[in-house]
């Protein structure tokens, strides 16, 4: 049981540190407005997993995962959310070039919430919890078991990488606290959450 585990762990971790839209939403409110709320919005991105995994041990992430209205609904929903973002990225970058400074307003919002929804309306979770988990979970367990401790194992593993990320980013406030770059990073991360965005939203189950 304890080589299963490692050997989910590893996937788990892999699938952690792939870039993806989580990363993104968190790179923008750091750069924003901070590693506080960098920190908070991985909170509430931690807090999405351990929801969709607790519909999942329960069984409702599957039928989420199985049926294509639902599935529609909601990666749709994400992909507007994720659009939205990236726009107000774009627009944020425009002020700032606009303002002398930099002392520029930052979004508002709550950035817990902002991980939150982020996390909650992204289907690929439901068909990715629902689909690779129980193959995952250890043999030793009851499956229910088995995948709530691999649901708990993704959560931890995503606060320990994203919130390492903000630190990082924390680091380097000095470089990111120059108007020309945080301008440049707006619209990276402006471009890149519109491109999940289209992503999601042309995303089959």
């Amino acid at each position: 049981m304890l080589i299963q585990f490692l050997a989910a762990a590893g996937v788990l971790a892999v699938l952690t540190v792939v870039p993806g839209p989580d990363m993104a939403v968190v790179t923008k409110r750091s750069i924003a407005s901070g590693w506080q709320d960098g920190l908070r919005t991985v909170g509430g991105i931690t807090a999405g997993l351990l929801v969709w995994g607790l519909l999942t041990v329960v069984g409702l992430a599957a039928l989420l995962a199985a049926s294509a209205t639902a599935y529609t609904i909601v990666k749709l929903a994400g992909a507007a959310f994720l659009l939205v973002l990236g726009i107000q990225a774009l627009l944020h970058s425009r002020k700032r070039s606009a303002q002398s400074g930099p002392k520029a307003s930052s979004p508002g919002g709550n950035p817990w919430r902002t991980g939150l929804i982020s996390n909650l309306f992204n289907p690929k979770i439901a068909v990715f919890y629902t689909g690779l988990l129980p193959t995952l979970a250890p043999a030793g367990l009851a499956p229910q078991a088995g995948m709530a401790l691999l649901v708990l194992l993704h959560a931890v593993l995503t606060l320990v990488w994203l919130g390492s990320y903000v630190l990082l980013l924390a680091k380097a406030r000095a470089f990111f606290e120059r108007p020309a770059v945080r301008r440049t990073m707006h619209r990276i991360t402006g471009v890149v959450l519109i491109g999940f965005g289209v992503k999601v939203a042309a995303s089959q189950p």
